[in-house]
């Protein structure tokens, strides 16, 4: 039977190249992305056609656009650096293939055309129903019998997940909280949303979306820009942003993950340290195989071992000491729930 796991966390802890080596497997399915990709519009409610479906997969995501237009894209963008028929200055690129199909495939164009022959006439049913059979259909494209989604910044989306998928699996990936943090300063994704909490914080809106004219006007010169089609990239790569600030994002964030995951059964889910799998590669990885239900083969275990960089690891420890201990103060609190969460579950336990 096919299984489907999530790996699910804050993002910036390592977990773009924990989907490269997941993608080197044979059996798996590597979907990298796809929830970040479609996002909360990505599960409506009630039955959807197959034509609806496909809009969801095919059309632009609004704010990455708006991102790659005033010139500051996120390096997960991978159909940027290698460019097909779709651009945002004509097209606008479809969600899927901003970053799920060209990690798939050297040929994401052709993918995405060998799908959309498939998905626009599909019946009507769940939106869960119709990514069950995207798994399928890329499973049998690609011989694969496990599906792994891994996208950044989604632990809060783990009850949407059980609720669509409660047969579904997962693991929560974590990074030791100031490197994470300090990461995270420096992403321009990161930074952006940092940024949007601002604004919400400023108006109180719950959601950009919702913000009125009179919210928007509100808002001072070095903010309000950002919500327009096109910004200038330096209000977003060069403002000074307090570290610390994003020590606190990452706290909240793993908070509110390690409560999440707590109402996975045991047997569902796991955690994995990015520390961990630097130290252990070829052992974390072997576990990670068994969870995720492939073999641990040998040849993938090396490879896999290869293309993890030791030299991410302690950044944070050469900032100004009085830098360190704000970061290590914003994230204590993300360090205790990740403590406990790490106490109720071990990797391979499932």
């Amino acid at each position: 039977m096919r299984t489907l796991t999530f790996v699910v966390g804050t993002g910036r802890s390592g977990s773009t190249a924990l989907s490269g080596i997941v993608n080197a497997h044979p059996d798996v399915l590597s979907l990298n992305e796809l929830l970040s990709s479609v996002q909360s519009r990505g599960f409506p409610e009630g039955p959807v056609t197959g034509e609806g479906f496909w809009r969801l997969l095919a059309d632009p995501n609004p704010l990455f656009e708006r991102m790659i237009r005033s010139g500051a894209p996120m390096p997960e963008f991978v159909y940027t650096r290698r460019p097909g028929r779709f651009s945002t200055g004509t097209t606008g690129i479809p969600a899927l293939s901003l970053m799920v199909l060209p990690h798939l495939t050297d040929d994401p164009d052709g993918l995405f055309d060998e799908l959309e022959k498939e998905v626009r006439g599909w019946p009507a049913r769940t939106a869960a129903g119709h990514y069950e059979a995207l798994f399928g259909l890329l499973c049998a494209r690609f011989g694969s019998t496990a599906v792994v989604e891994r996208s950044g910044y989604s632990s809060d989306r783990v009850p949407l997940l059980r609720r669509a998928f409660p047969r579904a699996r997962f693991v929560h990936l974590f990074r030791d909280g100031p490197d994470c943090a300090l990461s995270m300063s420096r992403h321009t994704g990161f930074r952006l949303i940092f940024l949007m909490r601002e604004i919400l914080a400023r108006t109180g809106a719950e959601r950009v979306e919702e913000l009125t004219g009179e919210q928007v006007r509100s808002l001072p010169p070095e903010l309000s820009p950002l919500l327009e089609e096109r910004f200038d990239p330096a209000l977003v790569l060069d403002r000074e942003l307090p570290v610390a600030g994003f020590a606190a994002l990452w706290s909240e964030i793993v908070v509110r993950g390690v409560a999440h995951l707590g109402g996975v059964p045991a047997p569902m889910r796991t955690t994995l340290a990015y520390e961990d799998l630097l130290d252990r590669p070829r052992e974390e990885l072997a576990r990670l195989a068994a969870f995720i239900g492939v073999e641990p083969l040998p040849q993938w275990l090396e490879a896999g071992a290869a293309r993890l960089d030791a030299g991410r690891r302690g950044a944070s420890l050469r900032l100004p000491p009085a830098e360190l201990a704000a970061l290590r103060e914003g994230c204590a609190a993300g360090e205790r729930a990740l403590a406990e969460g790490r106490g109720q579950a071990a990797l391979g336990n499932g």
